[in-house]
């Protein structure tokens, strides 16, 4: 990521191996200002502890825009197990930042805003919007190891994210007794082009492992962990792997941002022809990145939290 010759060529074959069979990788000496992400967790921290009442304020919208309220969301289309409980977590969706005039918010394009900013607290979105072209920044760093993992040229991928599609799920997991088989999030797969999380002290997050063993995810000291969802594993004709992850409900309040970095909403998910094969036809119908998202979306959350299922 450096620029050091050689070193894409040697990153790709890490993380195509790592992709075809974990899924999960860390990133350390990333560039992304960490006094910057401390700053966001701050920020988020306070808006959590906001009244109940104020935090509705900002319920999530039309747009998938907005605050998930506890108990709001169960993933259904896991494959992995049958979630029969909500999730205890509460977030905060917010989109990559858009001046007001931007063609797709005025289109009215779902998960690209315009974001729903708190009032009384100072410096909120300033910590936030800072933090995204951090993330975004990373995002941008990571495409070029993507296409050399699957055999493309280095800049393949730059093509379909001049707009990206990218939010964060800002979220806090309350310390919380469970009722049987319920999570601070149940176990599930990204939909996801990449999802990048940064690592935190307080547990919670495990990793389904190839032999069906859920594993701790650890804590590295300022390591973002990066995995593919659904719409990379579509795109990659099933190469890259979507793992399925869950959070367990913590001992003491975890707080974590997920950020979801997608190509532009017209992109279609076409089988790369690095990933098809006689004994490997494609797998799947081309499929938009908007169109995907909406599906996940409306089939895993309820109305309160910006999806279609009852509540």
């Amino acid at each position: 990521m450096a620029g050091e010759n050689g070193a894409l060529e040697e990153l790709g074959v890490q993380v195509r191996n790592i992709q075809e069979t974990i899924g999960f990788w860390a990133v350390i000496n990333h560039g992304v200002a960490w006094k910057k992400l401390e700053e966001t967790y701050k920020q988020l921290k306070q808006f959590f502890a906001l009244p109940d009442a104020e935090k509705r304020r900002y319920l999530i919208n039309e747009l998938s825009i907005g605050y998930v309220p506890p108990k709001s969301t169960k993933y259904i289309t896991s494959i992995i197990n049958e979630n029969t409980k909500k999730d205890l977590n509460e977030t905060l969706i917010t989109a990559l930042e858009r001046p007001p005039d931007h063609h797709l918010i005025k289109a009215g394009t779902r998960f690209v805003g315009p974001n729903q900013w708190p009032e009384g607290l100072p410096g909120f979105r300033d910590a936030i919007v800072s933090y995204q072209q951090e993330i975004l920044r990373l995002g941008r760093k990571l495409l070029p190891i993507f296409s050399v993992a699957l055999e493309l040229p280095p800049s393949y991928f730059d093509q379909y994210f001049t707009d990206p599609v990218m939010w964060s799920r800002n979220a806090h997991y309350p310390a919380e007794v469970p009722e049987k088989n319920q999570y601070g999030i149940s176990p599930h797969s990204d939909h996801s082009f990449l999802t990048m999380l940064p690592t935190t002290e307080v547990p919670g997050l495990q990793i389904l492992s190839q032999n069906g063993n859920w594993i701790d995810a650890k804590y590295i000291d300022k390591g973002i962990l990066v995995n593919t969802g659904e719409f990379l594993n579509r795109w990659t004709n099933g190469r890259f792997i979507p793992t399925p992850h869950r959070v367990m409900p913590p001992e003491k309040d975890r707080y974590s941002i997920a950020t979801f970095f997608n190509p532009s909403p017209e992109t279609v998910a076409v089988p790369l022809s690095t990933c098809c094969s006689e004994a490997n036809p494609p797998r799947y119908e081309p499929m938009s990145l908007i169109d995907y998202v909406c599906w996940y979306i409306d089939t895993n959350y309820q109305r309160d939290a910006g999806g279609k299922q009852a509540n």
